[in-house]
Protein backbone atom coordinates (compact mmCIF):
# COMPACT_ATOMS: atom_id res chain seq x y z
CA UNK A 1 0.00 0.00 0.00
CA UNK A 2 1.48 3.32 -1.05
CA UNK A 3 0.54 6.10 1.31
CA UNK A 4 0.68 9.65 0.07
CA UNK A 5 2.36 10.96 3.20
CA UNK A 6 3.59 7.74 4.86
CA UNK A 7 1.98 8.56 8.19
CA UNK A 8 1.80 5.71 10.70
CA UNK A 9 0.50 5.68 14.24
CA UNK A 10 1.00 2.72 16.56
CA UNK A 11 -1.03 2.39 19.74
CA UNK A 12 -0.60 -0.40 22.28
CA UNK A 13 -2.88 -0.89 25.30
CA UNK A 14 -0.80 -2.92 27.74
CA UNK A 15 -3.71 -3.79 30.04
CA UNK A 16 -5.91 -5.04 27.20
CA UNK A 17 -2.94 -6.40 25.18
CA UNK A 18 -4.34 -4.71 22.07
CA UNK A 19 -2.21 -3.29 19.26
CA UNK A 20 -3.61 -0.86 16.72
CA UNK A 21 -1.69 0.41 13.70
CA UNK A 22 -3.16 3.34 11.77
CA UNK A 23 -2.11 4.23 8.24
CA UNK A 24 -2.36 7.72 6.79
CA UNK A 25 -4.16 10.72 8.17
CA UNK A 26 -7.44 10.09 10.00
CA UNK A 27 -10.33 9.90 7.58
CA UNK A 28 -14.05 10.40 7.92
CA UNK A 29 -16.27 7.45 8.59
CA UNK A 30 -14.95 3.92 8.59
CA UNK A 31 -16.25 0.41 8.92
CA UNK A 32 -14.53 -2.29 10.94
CA UNK A 33 -14.63 -6.02 10.32
CA UNK A 34 -13.08 -8.97 12.12
CA UNK A 35 -11.05 -10.72 9.41
CA UNK A 36 -9.77 -13.44 11.73
CA UNK A 37 -10.57 -14.13 15.38
CA UNK A 38 -9.21 -11.14 17.30
CA UNK A 39 -7.94 -9.34 14.18
CA UNK A 40 -9.77 -6.26 12.96
CA UNK A 41 -9.37 -4.00 9.94
CA UNK A 42 -11.02 -0.64 9.47
CA UNK A 43 -11.66 0.74 5.99
CA UNK A 44 -12.55 4.25 4.93
CA UNK A 45 -16.18 4.04 3.76
CA UNK A 46 -15.71 6.22 0.67
CA UNK A 47 -12.25 5.12 -0.52
CA UNK A 48 -12.43 1.52 0.82
CA UNK A 49 -8.75 1.87 1.83
CA UNK A 50 -7.58 0.15 5.00
CA UNK A 51 -6.90 2.78 7.64
CA UNK A 52 -6.36 0.64 10.77
CA UNK A 53 -5.34 -2.88 11.78
CA UNK A 54 -6.04 -4.06 15.34
CA UNK A 55 -4.92 -7.27 17.05
CA UNK A 56 -6.17 -8.58 20.41
CA UNK A 57 -3.83 -10.71 22.58
CA UNK A 58 -0.93 -9.19 20.67
CA UNK A 59 1.87 -10.45 22.94
CA UNK A 60 1.09 -14.03 21.97
CA UNK A 61 0.57 -13.20 18.28
CA UNK A 62 3.32 -10.74 17.34
CA UNK A 63 4.15 -12.58 14.11
CA UNK A 64 0.52 -12.24 13.04
CA UNK A 65 0.99 -8.53 12.34
CA UNK A 66 3.43 -9.17 9.49
CA UNK A 67 1.17 -11.86 8.05
CA UNK A 68 -1.93 -9.65 8.17
CA UNK A 69 -0.12 -6.69 6.62
CA UNK A 70 1.23 -8.92 3.84
CA UNK A 71 -2.26 -10.33 3.23
CA UNK A 72 -3.53 -6.82 2.50
CA UNK A 73 -0.39 -5.76 0.61
CA UNK A 74 0.68 -3.33 3.35
CA UNK A 75 3.88 -2.81 5.31
CA UNK A 76 5.51 -0.78 8.05
CA UNK A 77 8.89 0.96 7.80
CA UNK A 78 10.13 -1.07 10.79
CA UNK A 79 10.14 -4.57 12.20
CA UNK A 80 8.07 -5.34 15.30
CA UNK A 81 9.06 -8.43 17.26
Amino acid sequence: MELENNTYEIYYDKDADFLEVSFGEPTGEGTTEEVEPGVFITRDIKKRMITDVGILAFKTRVSMLARILKKFNMSLPMKID
